[in-house]
């Protein structure tokens, strides 16, 4: 085998990112990496969000809307995702979930076209996406869905006079591969489309750099660390901005809210997207894992990142012999992937839970992907070599045989 345990040791001990590790709650003996569904729980977010409870909401009341900053929770915590998606300030907006963002940003653009009446849609996607591309087009009408990937032709062969509009996601969900997302953007704005990036698998798990896209969206539960159900965010081109109109046009995103004027009239730049209030508890958890954020240097977390998931990859090579099922559905070339190892095995699902029980936690996407998330930030060299230990003894013994994991549990 080319690396051993002693060797990851070593690399553990020189990572610039090792202190982050410490700012975590992680349980003891368990490597998890499922970092690309539910990031880890910061340890200073039970005290902040305790403190909006106890102190912004006990005994401040009403009163923190404006004391605390309530209000404008939105726009601050959008400026600081911002710098994590190459954006900057009055660009983000933070709020809503990933699906109404990507409704939002969907209905809000295609005005933007009005002769064109398609939208490219990747079949490949994460399944909302496409939901919501079908209920826009149902919404507005007489609008096409022109779907690419693996069962549909090619992003050139989609592109033509036509599109409006198209959205994509910047790492596909199931295998972790990447798109360019600045060559990908090029090609659609040279036919004349808008550009929509879905970033949920990327932002936090490598930079990111919306670059001259028109709209984008994500969420901030997953590699950003900001808990169940965190706020998403989107981005809007300031050279759209005042140009669109938020479909659910409700009362936050209104010019003169506090005017209380019959009529919408929407608020300028960004701040128009926002539609009702924020859920401060959320936004709460979601600041106390930016507090980290912004002492992190993304360049080190994509180094690291290549390093953790090339060398998963390399024990697996070396501990998995053919014939064993197991097959790479991640390119092997760093830069086509992103913080995500993926394998096809025809029994993934039992092969998931057989690994739980040994204390490596991944998840099973249908029909037959075993996904493991790598967040740099907590994860070391030395959980890698586990896992890939872990997984070669599940395959090699065929414990994922044991009748106990068969049965469907919900997998997220």
């Amino acid at each position: 085998m080319g690396v051993s345990r002693a060797e990851c040791q070593d690399l553990d001990a020189r990572d610039p990112l090792r202190g982050f590790r410490e700012e975590f709650s992680l349980p003891p003996g368990v490597v998890y990496l499922l970092g690309n569904s539910l990031g880890a729980l910061p340890r200073h977010t039970p005290e902040r969000v305790a403190r909006t409870v106890e102190t912004e909401w006990g005994r401040h009341l009403g009163a923190s809307w404006n004391t605390a900053g309530w209000w404008d929770m939105p726009q601050s915590t959008g400026d600081r995702i911002a710098p994590l998606i190459g954006a900057g300030p009055g660009e983000v907006l933070a709020g809503d979930s990933t699906s109404v963002n990507i409704f939002k940003v969907v209905t809000a653009a295609l005005p933007l076209r009005p002769d064109r009446r398609v939208i490219v849609s990747d079949l490949d996607n994460f399944p909302t996406d496409r939901y919501v591309v079908e209920g826009a087009a149902q919404a507005l009408g007489t609008y096409e869905i022109r779907d690419i990937g693996e069962r549909g032709p090619s992003l050139a062969d989609a592109l033509d006079d036509g599109v409006a509009l198209v959205l994509l996601s910047q790492v596909d969900y199931r295998t972790g591969a990447a798109r360019d997302m600045a060559a990908v953007t090029e090609q659609v704005q040279a036919a004349g489309a808008l550009m929509v990036w879905d970033l949920c698998h990327s932002a936090g798990a490598m930079p990111v750099r919306v670059g001259e896209a028109d709209f984008a969206v994500g969420c901030t539960y997953k590699y950003l660390n900001g808990g169940p159900g965190a706020p998403a965010y989107l981005y809007v081109a300031p050279r759209h901005q005042e140009a669109v109109r938020n479909p659910l046009s409700g009362w936050h995103g209104h010019a003169a809210p506090f005017d209380f004027e019959p009529h919408y009239r929407p608020a300028p730049g960004v701040r128009r997207f926002a539609t009702g209030s924020p859920p401060i508890l959320s936004y709460a958890a979601l600041n106390a894992s930016l507090d980290i954020w912004e002492r992190v240097d993304l360049s080190e977390v994509r180094a690291k990142s290549l390093a953790l998931t090339s060398l998963f990859i390399d024990l697996l090579d070396d501990l998995v012999p053919p014939g064993l099922g197991l097959v790479l559905a991640t390119p092997r070339d760093p830069e086509r992937r992103g913080s995500q190892v993926s394998y096809r095995h025809p029994q993934g699902y039992p092969v998931v839970r057989a690994l739980a029980d040994r204390g490596v936690i991944g998840d099973y996407r249908e029909p037959d992907f075993v996904r493991f998330g790598f967040a740099p930030l907590y994860l070391r060299h030395v959980d890698v070599f586990d896992a890939a230990t872990a997984l070669a003894e599940v395959l090699g013994e065929e414990l994922w045989r044991d009748e106990r994991y068969a049965r469907r549990l919900t997998v997220t």
